[in-house]
Formats: C-alpha cells, sequence, structure tokens
C-alpha cells in the first residue's frame, strides 16, 4: 500500500510539473523573446534563449514611443482606483452594519447597476462629463472607476459576517467610527479585500476601452491603449511587442504573489466555520 501510495504521489506531482510547464511555457518565452534582437526573434529554428541578450526593446519603447507617458497615465488611474476601493468599502460597510433611512432601496439600486452591461451607461455617462467639461481629461477617465457596485455588494455581504456584538464592544470601549473601520473592520476583512485589490488592479491597469473614448489625445492614454497601437505600427516587431506584452503582464503577477497569502487565509478561515 505504501509503495502505490507513494506511485500516486509521483504520478499526480509529475502531471503537476508537466501542466505547469505546458501553461507557463509561452509566458517564459515572451518574457526571454523581450531581450531578443528582431532578426533572432524571426530566427528559424527558433532560439529559447537570447543568444545576445539586450535591453533595445524596452529602450525604444519608454525613449521613442511614448510608454514612459502611458506608464504614468496608468498608474494614476491605478492610484485612484485605489483610493474608490477604499470607498467602496466604506459603502459596503455602511450597508452592512447601519441602519439609515432608505437602506434597502438604496442597495436594490446598486444590484440594478450590477445587471446593466457597461457599454449601457457609457454613452450617458460620457455626454454627463462632456457637459461638465470632463471629456480628454485624466479626471474625466477615473471619475467614472471611483465606484464600483460588484465591490460593494461583494464587501456589504462580507460585513454582514462579522460579528455585531465585536463593533458595539468596540465602542462601549470608546472607539470612534473611523478608528473602528481602520483598525478593526481592515484588518477583518483582509482576505476580502485581497480579492478585491486584485481585481481592482487588474481592471485598471488593463483599462483600454474608456480611455480611448473620453481621450483623444495620446498624452492621456494607457498601456492597453499604448499596445494597441503598438500592434498596429510595428506589426512585425514581435520583439518590441514582447516587450510591450511583458510590462502589461509582469506587474499583474507581482500584485497576485503579494497578496495571494490573504487570498490562502481567507480560503482557511472559510474552511474552519
Amino acid at each position: 500500500m505504501e509503495a502505490k501510495s507513494k506511485l500516486e504521489k509521483f504520478i499526480v506531482t509529475l502531471l503537476l510539473v508537466l501542466g505547469g510547464i505546458s501553461v507557463s511555457l509561452p509566458f517564459i518565452w515572451m518574457i526571454l523573446s523581450s531581450f531578443k534582437t528582431e532578426r533572432e526573434v524571426l530566427q528559424i529554428p527558433p532560439t529559447l534563449f537570447p543568444q545576445n541578450p539586450t535591453f533595445q526593446n524596452y529602450l525604444e519603447l519608454f525613449q521613442s514611443l511614448n510608454f514612459d507617458v502611458y506608464l504614468r497615465n496608468t498608474l494614476i488611474i491605478v492610484f485612484f482606483s485605489m483610493i474608490g476601493l477604499l470607498l467602496n468599502t466604506m459603502a459596503g460597510y455602511g450597508f452592512g452594519k447601519f441602519e439609515f433611512r432608505g437602506k434597502e432601496i438604496w442597495f436594490m439600486v446598486v444590484l440594478v447597476t450590477m445587471m446593466l452591461p457597461g457599454q449601457i451607461t457609457m454613452i450617458p455617462t460620457y455626454l454627463i462629463l462632456n457637459e461638465m467639461g470632463l471629456t480628454n481629461t485624466m479626471t474625466g477617465i477615473v471619475l467614472p472607476g471611483l465606484i464600483v457596485a460588484f465591490n460593494i455588494f461583494l464587501i456589504r455581504q462580507f460585513m454582514v459576517t462579522v460579528p455585531d456584538d465585536l463593533i458595539e464592544a468596540a465602542r462601549l470601549d470608546g472607539a470612534g467610527e473611523i478608528y473602528i473601520f481602520f483598525k478593526l473592520i481592515i484588518p477583518l476583512a483582509k482576505p476580502i479585500l485581497s480579492v478585491q485589490v486584485i481585481l481592482t488592479f487588474i481592471a485598471s491597469w488593463n483599462s483600454f476601452l474608456w480611455p480611448l473614448i473620453i481621450a483623444n489625445d495620446q498624452r492621456l492614454y494607457t498601456l492597453s491603449v499604448g499596445l494597441s497601437l503598438l500592434q498596429d505600427q510595428y506589426a512585425t516587431n514581435y520583439g518590441l511587442q514582447m516587450a510591450g506584452s511583458a510590462i502589461m503582464v509582469i506587474p499583474i503577477l507581482i500584485i497576485f504573489m503579494i497578496f495571494q497569502k490573504y487570498l490562502v487565509e481567507g480560503f482557511n478561515v472559510s474552511g474552519i466555520k
């Protein structure tokens, strides 16, 4: 039985390793190709590792193709999206733990907005921002993304599971609402907030359609829009495209690795419950 168990464990491990390699191979190929020359990328037979590694593709992106501007704009959108996530967390906490007039009606309004595809609200949002004179501005790009109905809903569902007695005990000890929110609720909500941080970062980092609609100035374009322009203008320069794609993907992996331990903690807590 012990030999059979070891064999099964070996087979499962082998399958996982082979599966992991097959899934990660395109990503590894993309990263390595970004350090190749244009000639080597098209070389037959292809090479996995660059023969003469070069940073020329990355230098060209930031020195000649305005990727420094696109990166700055994308980071601004990410920053304000995280501020929006904080506001959404406050709103979810309010819906979950406070009683006020029209609470259920307002929450139903939030749920209804979740059922509407984003494409439906783009035209009214554009018209409103146009009347406010915010088209072709960074404010017009970031403003609609500050409040996300799904974030409010998800956080509210988590807040309902937080015991009221815990909050009441903190209030009896003299803690204010701001202190309770930042020192008690935020630490308790780390698992759900880690999910929200990852999803919010991915959505804001990959923002493409809305910046393309609201802005007609390339100085306001994001990395996704810049990568699309790169694919149109340099369709045959695969090394340059690989470098642009790597810039888009690597930060997402870094954010996931930072917050994955909180995701695991969330699964463990759910299992214990």
